[in-house]
């Protein structure tokens, strides 16, 4: 099978739509705080079972595939005719939604990784020294904001994927004009 825009789309949608769901329901299912149980000069946390760190790390590795899935597809030789780096950066507009897509990425990265990480470190170290502990669990909102700035990235490497089509048409166009006039003028000569 060849690969082809609409293929490299589907695929950069479809991690983008599963990473933003692993990252919703990862917000969704994760717990306030779990239970203090006091103890002799410590309070160990208890928390409820919940699939928060493993949805995040999902969401997290999707987002990776997602991003990687786009940012190969920009520069991939489709039909075997590959177009020099340079000539899809002429484009200004590929250039700013590529950028874009590359910061919207790292900071959807960000939002997913910081309170998975997080929460994973609440779960592992659940033996606090201070009695007045509150069991904390990852901040709220940030998973879910995570999830939904994945969904953006995508969206930004599938219009950046768009620009580069244009980009390729125009490069291509021109070395088509360019080789007829060059024919031409060797014809006259």
């Amino acid at each position: 099978m060849a690969v082809s825009v609409k293929v490299m789309s589907l695929i950069v949608a479809c991690l983008g739509v599963i990473s933003f769901l692993f990252g919703v329901v990862a917000e969704n299912k994760k717990p306030a705080s779990g239970t203090p149980i006091p103890g002799k000069g410590l309070v160990t946390c208890q928390y409820p079972s919940d699939p928060t760190v493993v949805l995040g790390y999902l969401s997290v590795a999707f987002l990776l595939a997602s991003s990687s899935a786009g940012y190969f597809s920009l520069f991939y030789p489709y039909h075997g005719k590959s177009v020099p780096r340079g000539a899809l950066f002429k484009n200004s507009s590929f250039s700013i939604f590529f950028n874009i897509a590359l910061f919207t990425t790292g900071l959807a990265m960000t939002l997913l990784a910081w309170p998975t990480l997080t929460e994973q470190l609440h779960l592992s170290r659940s033996v606090h020294y201070d009695l007045e502990t509150a069991c904390p669990t990852a901040k709220t909102g940030l998973l879910g904001g995570g999830a939904f700035l994945s969904l953006d990235s995508s969206l930004f490497w599938l219009v950046a994927l768009m620009l580069a089509g244009n980009a390729r048409e125009d490069y291509f166009d021109e070395i088509e004009e360019n080789g007829t006039s060059a024919q031409t003028l060797q014809r006259s000569a």
